[in-house]
């Protein structure tokens, strides 16, 4: 097995290697001897465990705040995409501390004993609840001047602290852990490079050799900052060896990249003022592309907003819907609202290999693309599932309110309307299919077309979709209750359903969805790749 590491220190100065992996002790390895399946699979199955808990709080969370904790319906769908946002946001935090400080490998150590800590406060919080609760209840029963029960102040800080407190441990577990993992393969090897793609799709060790470089953030950085300070400067580029810097002397690869941000450009002017007082430092043109090329994600970064709000549906709304339909399957057996949830996995399971084994090789011959299709066409076919899947989410969700007026459950929040939960399958199966493409695409190009020494801040950028994209979606959803219950009117996430309007609220996640997908066509169409091999 062998593991990442950022600091030369940790190995013997004397140490060389062919192709700049080492193993755990530090020992120069091939590029066969180790890594590659054998290392990542292993990772994969911690990923497992650490999703298995994740998966475990959020699909049940938005049941337990309003049932529990006494929240409204409106309140703790905003509670946990604001939850579900920060822990997808918290990696990028994770990331910094990963690339710039403790490697990979120790910041997945760090942030897992954070999680267990997390995990276990969490489950001292439930038992104070359950306590309170059922002490209330007692109460309830023989003194009627109570109507309610919800756990006391401190109890609830303590429930919001553990919650958080796992998030935090995500964001430091999560980026990390799949970037390890892509590590294993050598991308500068056919075979590894196409086995990377394949792991990517069924995500679900090498220590790389570390260098004296500078802290690529900051190195990165201060790109920005001489072209901010060269800015009205005019003098000719100067690179190492003071000749001048044109953009024929820039790779063939690079040349039409460097039409793009041209002010980044002005990072590598010296200006007289700077070479007499001695404060010119160099920038040298890699440096610059690399500015570019993070520049370049931008825009695909912000259109992919509109997925990451649906994808926070999943969640909160899909679930309480399934909550007031009949669930059983068969006599005296009845599954919680939250198992639906796994009809996604089911999706993700049936269509990985499908897509693996069959499309890619099939695209593959037509394209001549290793991976059969590019990484922004796969992002954009997951955008266009994901508006279908709102869509029918609507239709569905019309036919439950229809269902429950005509057998009179429209003033009856609690009486199970009898309609089977198999209506909801189809919306989980197209999210479920929508995130082989997406989900799995936004993971390859992040970690793909960031610099290599930042790859775990490329995994934690499309964390972060999904987390602005849950921020997005809590901030609508509060608007949205706020002016549909002015003035008496019914809110469209009232706490009874079945007078509340979420088809309404997934129709216009349709609409946004295709606006977004829409602007993503425009800035996909003129992304330049990193590499021509991306292309």
């Amino acid at each position: 097995m062998a593991i990442e590491t950022q600091t030369q220190t940790l190995l013997p100065p004397n140490i060389s290697t062919v192709d700049g992996y080492v193993d755990y002790k530090g020992r120069p390895i091939s590029g066969f001897s180790s890594g590659g399946w054998r290392s990542a699979s292993f990772i994969i199955v911690v990923e497992v465990a650490e999703r298995f808990a994740y998966y475990g709080i959020s699909s049940n969370l938005i049941t337990y705040l309003s049932g529990p904790i006494g929240e409204t319906t409106a309140a703790a769908a905003a509670n946990v995409n604001a939850w579900s946002g920060v822990a997808s946001l918290l990696p990028l935090l994770g990331a910094f501390v990963a690339d710039s400080f403790l490697g990979r490998y120790w910041t997945i150590v760090f942030a897992s004993l954070v999680y267990i800590l997390g995990l276990g406060l969490l489950t001292l919080s439930a038992m104070l609840t359950s306590f309170t609760n059922w002490d209330c209840q007692n109460k309830i029963n023989i003194n009627s001047t109570k109507s309610s029960c919800s756990p006391p102040e401190m109890q609830i800080f303590i429930f919001f602290f553990s919650l958080y407190l796992v998030a935090f441990g995500q964001g430091g577990h999560k980026p990390c852990v799949q970037a390890f993992g892509a590590d294993q393969f050598d991308e500068n090897n056919l075979q590894e490079s196409k086995a990377k793609s394949s792991f990517f799709n069924w995500w679900t060790y090498r220590y790389t050799l570390g260098t004296n470089e500078q802290n690529p953030f900051a190195r990165i950085g201060r790109v920005f900052v001489a072209a901010l300070r060269n800015r009205k400067a005019t003098r000719p580029l100067v690179m190492d060896g003071e000749e001048e810097a044109t953009e024929t002397a820039l790779p063939d690869h690079q040349t039409s990249s460097s039409q793009q941000f041209k002010f980044l450009n002005k990072a590598l002017v010296a200006t007289d003022s700077l070479l007499e007082d001695g404060k010119f430092c160099r920038v040298a043109v890699t440096d610059i592309e690399e500015a570019k090329a993070l520049l370049r994600l931008i825009p695909i970064w912000t259109t992919c907003l509109a997925y990451g709000m649906v994808f926070a549906q999943t969640i909160t709304f899909f679930t309480k819907q399934g909550a007031t339909m009949d669930r059983t399957i068969f006599p005296g057996f009845k599954i919680p609202a939250a198992t639906l949830q796994l009809f996604i996995g089911i999706a993700i399971i049936i269509f990985i290999p499908i897509y693996d084994r069959v499309f890619v090789p099939v695209s593959r011959a037509l394209t001549r693309f290793p991976s059969g299709i590019t990484m922004l066409q796969r992002i954009g076919t997951g955008m266009v599932l994901s508006a279908i899947c709102m869509t029918v989410a609507g239709f569905v969700e019309l036919k439950r309110v229809e269902t429950a007026e005509n057998y009179g459950l429209i003033d009856k929040p609690n009486e199970t309307i009898p309609m089977s939960f198999w209506w909801l399958v189809p919306q989980y199966l197209l999210l479920g299919l929508a995130d082989v493409f997406t989900i799995v695409g936004l993971q390859e190009f992040f970690y793909d077309q960031v610099p290599k020494e930042l790859r775990s801040l490329g995994v934690s950028l499309y964390l972060s979709v999904l987390g602005v994209g849950s921020l997005l979606s809590s901030v609508l959803v509060s608007a949205i209750d706020e002016v549909s219950s002015a003035n008496g009117g019914v809110s469209w996430f009232a706490s009874n359903l079945n007078q509340a309007h979420l088809d309404y609220f997934y129709w216009l996640l349709a609409g946004l969805s295709v606006v977004g997908f829409a602007v993503y066509l425009y800035f996909a169409k003129t992304y330049i790749y990193k590499r021509l091999q991306d292309y």
